[in-house]
């Protein structure tokens, strides 16, 4: 049976240690000048290579980690909105704002094709949200509209409109928004309420 270690105290220094090292990853792969090897990032963090894999098991489990801590990234409240559509633009807004909070890092984490803001599950309730408010324009189908909602609120797609600075966060977000407009209803007919 393993023993079990309790902490106490040290577990502050544990902490700052594995915050260290994912700041000093972070820092490698957003210059993209050096190998996201164990052993850069243990001597960038002031670490043994040892401790990056007793904390991290593997490169590719620091790997996942720091993809997980930057889509933990506070990009807003989550929707609550009543109006679906007004949870789109909501939705499209924050993930721009987490997209643009570091590009550098988004671009080169080698797992950000299966990395996105929201789940397809999410995208799916949307559609549902959209569909039951009659927004969704005549002929759109559940899996279209789930996969427009999908698609503009990726980092690809963000990355593609906004690299390097070409077009700000806002004008970024209105093309996507322009983009969404080809599943929403032009005239929706007026809610009761």
């Amino acid at each position: 049976m393993p023993r079990s270690y309790q902490l106490g105290r040290r577990q502050g220094t544990v902490d700052r240690t594995r915050l260290a090292i994912l700041a000093a990853a972070r820092e490698l792969v957003a210059s993209g000048g050096a190998s996201l090897s164990p052993g850069a990032v243990a001597r960038r963090a002031g670490v043994s290579r040892i401790t990056v894999y007793n904390q991290f098991g593997s490169k590719g489990g620091l790997l996942r980690e720091l993809a997980a801590e930057a889509h933990s990234r506070p990009a807003g409240e989550a929707a609550a909105a009543s109006d679906p559509a007004d949870e789109l633009r909501k939705r499209v807004t924050d993930s721009c704002s987490l997209w643009a909070s570091d590009p550098a890092l988004f671009r080169r984490l080698p797992v950000v094709g299966d990395f996105e803001l929201e789940s397809p599950h999410d995208d799916r309730a949307l559609a549902e949200r959209l569909a039951a408010a009659d927004l969704l324009r005549p002929g759109c189908s559940l899996k279209e509209a789930e996969d427009v909602i999908g698609a503009i609120t990726s980092f690809t797609v963000f990355d593609r409109l906004h690299k390097d600075g070409r077009r700000s966060q806002t004008a970024v977000v209105e093309i996507l928004m322009r983009f969404a407009s080809t599943i929403l209803e032009r005239n929706p007919a007026p809610q009761s309420r």
